[in-house]
C-alpha cells in the first residue's frame, strides 16, 4: 500500500504557517514537499487515512494519537513515522520530530522525504549544519531537487551567506519554474547584496504572474521605500497586508520567514511612518 506523506507549509521554529493565498509552487522557509517512503508494511488503511485527514486539516492534537495507532499496528511503517514527525513539529516538538524522522530514515534509507522533513525540524532548532547535511544528502542523489535546494538556501541565509543563498534559490527556481517563493527569496537576497535594480525587476515580474503573492508584494514595498517610491510602496503594502498580516511582524519576518536583515529594516522604516 502506498503511503503518502503530507504536503505542508512548515515554517521554522516549530510553527506551522499557512500563507493566504500562495500561488502554485510558492512555499515558505523550511518547506518540504514530502513524497511517499515505502516500508512494505500494511497497517489499517482506514486508520492511516483518518490520521492523514486530521493532519491535512490541521487537527494535530487529534492526528498524533491516530498516527500512534497506525504505528501500533505497523511499527515499521516509514511513512507513518515521517508523518508523525511532521505532526510533532507542527505541535512544537522539534526534537521529537527529528527522532521520528530518524526512525523513518532507518526504515527507508533510500527515501529522500524523511531527510527533507528532518532538515526542517533541525532548522527549527537552529541546527544549521545538521539541516545542511540532510539537504546535501538529497542533492548528492538528485542535484535538481528544488525543495532541498531551496531549504539549503534558507540555511545559507541563516548563516549570513546571502550570495550562497541567492545561488541556491535561483537553482531551485530553475529546477522548478513555478517555484514562486524561491524567486522571491532570490530577489530578497539580491536586495541584501545591494543589487536593488535586479531585486525590483524580479519582484515586479513575480507580481505580474502572481498578483496575490503576499511575499513579493511586501518585498517590493521594502525595495520601493528604499528607493524613495513611497506612494507605490503604500499601494503594494495595502495588498500584502490584506493577503497576510504577518508581514507587519518584525520577529516573524526575521525568525520564521527569514528575510534578509536589510529588507526587514527597510520594511520596518516604511511601517514606522504609519505609527
Amino acid at each position: 500500500m502506498r503511503r503518502s506523506l503530507l504536503v505542508w507549509l512548515v515554517l521554522g521554529l516549530g510553527c506551522l504557517g499557512l500563507l493566504l493565498p500562495l500561488p502554485a509552487g510558492a512555499v515558505a522557509p523550511g518547506v518540504v514537499n514530502p513524497g511517499a517512503p515505502k516500508s512494505g508494511i500494511t497497517a489499517s488503511e482506514g486508520v492511516f487515512r483518518e490520521a492523514l485527514r486530521a493532519s491535512q486539516e490541521g487537527r494535530f492534537d487529534a492526528a498524533l494519537p491516530l498516527w500512534d495507532a497506525v504505528l501500533d499496528q505497523a511499527p515499521e511503517d516509514a511513512a507513518a513515522w515521517s508523518n508523525r514527525g511532521n505532526v510533532l513539529l507542527a505541535l512544537g516538538d522539534a526534537p521529537g520530530a527529528i527522532a521520528a524522522q530518524g526512525r523513518a530514515i532507518a526504515l527507508a534509507p533510500n527515501q529522500t522525504d524523511p531527510h527533507l522533513n528532518r532538515g526542517t525540524a533541525e532548522e527549527a532548532l537552529g541546527l544549521w549544519q545538521a539541516a545542511a547535511a540532510d539537504y546535501q544528502w538529497i542533492l548528492e542523489r538528485d542535484p535538481l531537487d528544488a525543495s532541498a535546494l531551496y531549504n539549503l538556501g534558507n540555511v545559507e541565509g541563516s548563516l549570513g551567506n546571502w550570495d550562497g543563498a541567492r545561488r541556491r534559490f535561483e537553482a531551485a527556481a530553475e529546477a522548478r519554474p513555478d517555484f514562486a517563493m524561491a524567486r522571491s527569496s532570490a530577489a530578497l537576497a539580491a536586495f541584501q547584496l545591494g543589487e536593488v535594480d535586479q531585486a525590483e525587476k524580479e519582484l515586479r515580474r513575480l507580481i505580474r504572474r502572481h498578483p496575490l503573492f503576499a511575499d513579493a508584494r511586501a518585498a517590493l514595498t521594502a525595495v520601493l521605500w528604499q528607493r524613495g517610491g513611497r506612494g507605490e510602496a503604500e499601494s503594494h503594502w495595502a495588498a500584502a497586508f490584506g493577503l497576510d498580516p504577518r508581514y507587519r511582524q518584525d520577529e516573524w519576518l526575521r525568525q520564521i520567514r527569514r528575510w534578509p536583515p536589510d529588507a526587514v529594516e527597510a520594511l520596518g522604516q516604511f511601517l514606522a511612518l504609519g505609527q
